[in-house]
């Protein structure tokens, strides 16, 4: 298996699979269930497995006083449930004394308890899919904190869960807190770059044409491996602070210093793993903009865009930014699926392979590790090899 991806049709060839397949949804994430479940079905009737779908219907319903409990509607003893799970869709509502409220992370961790406990020890087994850790920012303590992602996984470990499947996790140390539950935390490196490819064919990697650079020192692992992969230069910013004040729970960025060579006349592409309000990739763009920088091409794996897209429309319209990559991981508003200047990068196929193969009790070694997907997509990009 290892070097590229297992046909996952060969998966279900096999009849090897642990147990009957099924998904869930916990509230708020439908859509990306039903994209996994359209590859999972035409994987499975490609070689005579016939199905309509995987998925379990399930619901959290909850009483006028705000109580709420978990529902699956189908048996489900026996079978690999497979949970996912969306902590920062805020699209969900729910009724509190005839008041309409939002669902914060918080909610979406006592949904996926809910359900949980509504599988009620009778699955065969129990993977959540949580593509954005709950309580990942609080990662570790400074002075007297508490570790809500550490605290959260011992929780869903106590409960039975035996496989975590994240993405691009603000600090994967945190899987320490669990060291004998499976703890997958991957990379939509591969989605990105095909996407950005699809939407803007001409890109030149050349060095002379094209560089990568990170927006801050926790950024650095990421674009230092998009640069390696694209074979260009890689530079980065480091974030001044003011360590003497606290402004919204954060010490204030003072500057962005930037290290690196020369920027001007390329096209720059910063990866981050949020984008949250927004300042601070702006504010990067801007600095980039001002050394001469041509084209710059924001990217975010969990595009939240807390402040609305304001901002980002301002900087399109004056030329700051040429174009902003996120993924479907999460929730996205109507509003910025219609953006100009937003592509949209689908990645649930990529977590249907990991569903399909630990569903066959399969490694997913060369899944979480595309490189050899990523040299194919770019020697096609360069004519080396036919598609």
């Amino acid at each position: 298996m290892a070097g590229s991806y297992v046909n996952p049709r060969e998966f279900f060839a096999r009849d090897t699979q642990v147990a009957d397949l099924g998904l869930i949804a916990c509230p708020g994430a439908e859509e990306l269930t039903n994209l996994i479940d359209r590859y999972l079905i035409g994987w499975a009737k490609e070689v005579g497995f016939d199905t309509e779908t995987f998925i379990i219907a399930s619901d959290c319903p909850r009483f006028q006083s705000g109580d709420a409990k978990g529902l699956v509607k189908d048996s489900v003893r026996g079978d690999d449930i497979y949970i996912v799970v969306d902590p920062g869709n805020y699209s969900v509502t729910y009724k509190l004394f005839g008041n309409e409220n939002h669902l914060s992370p918080d909610d979406h961790f006592a949904n996926l308890k809910r359900i949980i406990q509504a599988v009620s020890g009778k699955a065969h087994r129990v993977t959540v899919i949580m593509p954005s850790l709950y309580g990942g920012r609080q990662h570790r303590r400074i002075s007297r904190e508490s570790l809500d992602c550490a605290v959260a996984l011992q929780e869903l470990q106590s409960m039975g869960v035996r496989n975590i499947i994240t993405f691009d996790a603000h600090d994967p140390r945190v899987q320490n807190a669990v060291p004998l539950m499976s703890f997958d935390n991957v990379m939509p490196t591969y989605q990105v770059l095909k996407t950005l490819l699809r939407n803007m064919p001409e890109l030149d990697f050349d060095q002379d044409h094209f560089m990568v650079v990170s927006p801050d020192e926790g950024a650095m692992n990421r674009n230092m491996y998009f640069s390696s992969v694209l074979g260009c230069n890689l530079g980065m910013f480091y974030k001044r602070r003011d360590y003497t004040r606290v402004v919204n729970g954060r010490n204030p960025i003072v500057a962005h210093e930037y290290l690196g060579e020369s920027v001007e006349g390329k096209t720059v592409f910063i990866a981050d793993d949020i984008i949250a309000s927004g300042e601070s990739m702006l504010e990067v763009a801007g600095e980039l903009k001002a050394r001469g920088a041509a084209r710059i091409i924001a990217d975010a794996t969990f595009p939240l865009f807390t402040a609305g897209t304001d901002k980002f429309d301002k900087a399109y319209a004056d030329g700051i930014i040429t174009a902003v990559l996120g993924t479907n991981l999460t929730y996205r508003t109507p509003e910025l699926l219609g953006r100009e200047w937003y592509m949209d990068v689908d990645v649930s196929k990529y977590i249907a392979y990991f569903v399909a193969a630990l569903n066959h009790d399969m490694s997913v070694s060369s899944i979480c590790d595309p490189m050899k997907k990523i040299q194919h997509l770019l020697a096609v990009r360069h004519g080396e090899i036919e598609e």
